[in-house]
């Protein structure tokens, strides 16, 4: 959770661009943090109980819409929450089509990969429930389930897994197809230009879970330079690849002069400290 914050607050200034190269240019600008985040602490808040309730999570994504606690929000995810402010059932509010096939239900699902296995049908199908508040298509399910695979085997080998890896558990998709397309690619830049960086989930999530499996060997730092360079969907890809990077490193793992620059650095904090609180409740219990 932390790790996606910092993601997002320090590329989230470069979203839309077509690439900004040099050293440490995310000092350059302020940082913020984006929907990427907020709907991602939005949905921990709602997962106090130790259950995966999709009603409780749509309810409190319109509580901080409400609230004005969200910015800068994605076509579809937009039109959901207007929605569900107007009272409509959490399972038809979401975009439907091929426009629907963007990243915000996957952006925002890190904290199930805590509560939910990714492989059972009983928690693919949870995970389908929570991305359809905001997301009804299928390749963005995909994507969804693919950052909770990426973050699950993350925290058993405390090393961001590799793309093939992440694929080898998916339905076939876009997605999936992917993934599979970089197990020869060695660069942030390759990774690029065959996936490009829009908002498009086919794009952005298997270009997160790449840019993921180079922390370990580059270290945050370069890699979030390297997504600035690409361009694009900068604070969401950086989100969701620094999601999965932080469930492997830890919290000691990320860079402590990075974290002292953490917009909202207490909500941020505490908010992952509960669903931490949480988890390790329901592991004692269990």
């Amino acid at each position: 959770i932390v790790g996606g914050a910092l993601g997002d607050a320090s590329t989230s200034a470069f979203e839309g661009t077509d690439g900004l190269t040099g050293s440490s240019i995310w000092l350059e600008r302020p940082w913020c943090i984006t929907d990427d985040t907020q709907l991602t602490l939005a949905t921990c808040e709602a997962l106090d109980t130790g259950k995966v309730d999709p009603e409780l999570i749509a309810d409190n994504l319109v509580r901080w819409f409400r609230a004005k606690r969200i910015c800068r929000v994605g076509s579809s995810t937009l039109k959901a929450v207007r929605d569900l402010a107007a009272a409509p059932h959490w399972a038809l509010a979401g975009c439907k089509g091929d426009r629907a096939a963007g990243n915000g239900a996957a952006m925002r699902i890190a904290p199930l990969a805590f509560l939910t296995d990714p492989n059972s049908n009983q928690g693919r199908q949870v995970i389908r429930d929570v991305c359809r508040i905001t997301h009804h298509n299928e390749e963005a399910y995909v994507g969804a389930l693919a950052i909770v695979v990426a973050i699950n085997l993350a925290l058993r080998s405390s090393k961001p897994p590799l793309p093939a890896d992440v694929a080898s558990a998916l339905p076939d998709s876009v997605v999936r197809d992917r993934l599979l397309s970089l197990e020869k690619t060695l660069t942030m830049e390759d990774a690029g230009k065959i996936l490009g960086s829009s908002g498009y989930v086919g794009d952005s999530v298997p270009l997160a879970v790449f840019a993921s499996s180079q922390i370990s060997r580059t270290g945050f730092v370069t890699v979030l330079e390297q997504i600035i360079a690409l361009g694009g969907d900068t604070d969401t890809i950086a989100s969701m690849a620094c999601q999965i990077a932080g469930a492997a490193a830890g919290l000691k793992g990320i860079p402590s002069n990075l974290l002292e620059r953490l917009p909202e650095h207490e909500l941020v904090m505490n908010t992952a400290h509960r669903l931490a609180d949480v988890v390790k409740k329901i592991s004692i219990e269990s």
